[in-house]
């Protein structure tokens, strides 16, 4: 059960090593998509906006708005000094793609090689207006660079305090084996995408790798790309069914609160990162973290996304 909806105050660190976050993540994939996120004025006035909801943390990234998010994040920043030391800033590099930068590049590729790493990580520094992350995340992993290739650049950036810690994205669990392995300071989470409608983790090792070595993994895409949201699909139809059933069971819950809820229930800790930029979802959001979903009910979402009972 939940009690009245209010801002969520609480934060976690991701592991022995890592950050406290809050337990929600303002993801900055589609800002510029947004008109009213597009100016720094508009984004300021978001980031704002988490503050006071009790979100701390934002999620970015070296290829979102193809090479200018961490840019307009940097000029929000630059408008209000006092903002950066209030955030946590988690950025990712390693995926390059043709652009008006780089006409030169003929496909899109990943390079995950330490000279690549550093150099991506001080230009996010340069972009974002500050002298370190607080998170670096290599953001795919690269098939032709080695584990020792890619931790050195880590290593790196750790020692010379430019980053404050160093994970992953998209990660399987001998991937992140292989490159934890060589890392000075462990690697804190690995960012995967889960959903009710993407629940992989859960199955593939990816959760209980996390569970077995105590970090806490993060989800990208939580509401499954806004197909929760979508009368057309046929599970995001039935969760959406599911969720108007239990929503004044849990204080008139909307379906994304429970959607998230559902996500923060499972026993590793995952921290969503949410994609809206609307006052109000954003609001809304943080509210979800105080929802505790009871076990049959968790189960009953299960069953309406997949659209049958468990095994």
């Amino acid at each position: 059960m939940r009690g009245n909806v209010g801002h969520m105050s609480h934060r976690t660190p991701l592991s022995a090593f890592g950050p406290e976050f809050s337990r929600i993540v303002f993801g900055t994939w589609r800002v510029l998509d947004d008109p009213e996120t597009r100016s720094a004025e508009g984004l300021l006035e978001r980031l704002h906006a988490c503050l006071e909801a009790g979100i701390t943390t934002v999620d970015t990234a070296e290829i979102y708005g193809v090479y200018r998010v961490e840019e307009a994040l940097g000029a929000a920043f630059a408008k209000d000094a006092s903002l950066r030391a209030k955030m946590e800033v988690v950025s990712k590099c390693g995926i390059y793609i043709p652009c008006e930068y780089h006409p030169d590049r003929r496909t899109a590729f990943y390079n995950a090689t330490a000279q690549r790493i550093v150099k991506s990580a001080e230009k996010s520094l340069r972009f974002l207006g500050t002298d370190y992350l607080d998170l670096l995340l290599v953001h795919r992993p690269d098939w032709l660079t080695s584990a020792d290739e890619t931790a050195e650049g880590l290593n790196q950036l750790l020692r010379q305090g430019k980053i404050r810690a160093a994970g992953v994205s998209n990660y399987s669990v001998s991937q992140f084996e292989a490159l934890n392995a060589r890392m000075a300071q462990p690697l804190v989470t690995n960012q995967v995408e889960f959903s009710l409608l993407h629940m992989e983790p859960m199955c593939d090792g990816v959760f209980d790798h996390a569970q077995q070595h105590r970090y806490r993994p993060m989800a990208w895409s939580p509401l499954a790309g806004g197909l929760l949201m979508d009368a057309g699909h046929e599970a995001g139809r039935r969760v959406a069914e599911a969720c108007a059933g239990l929503s004044a069971k849990y204080g008139n819950a909307t379906a994304d609160q429970l959607a998230y809820a559902w996500i923060m229930a499972h026993p590793a800790g995952v921290l969503p990162v949410i994609g809206t930029h609307r006052m109000e979802r954003i609001r809304g959001a943080s509210a979800a973290a105080e929802i505790r979903l009871e076990r049959e009910d968790w189960y009953a979402l299960w069953t309406a996304a997949k659209g049958h009972g468990i095994p």
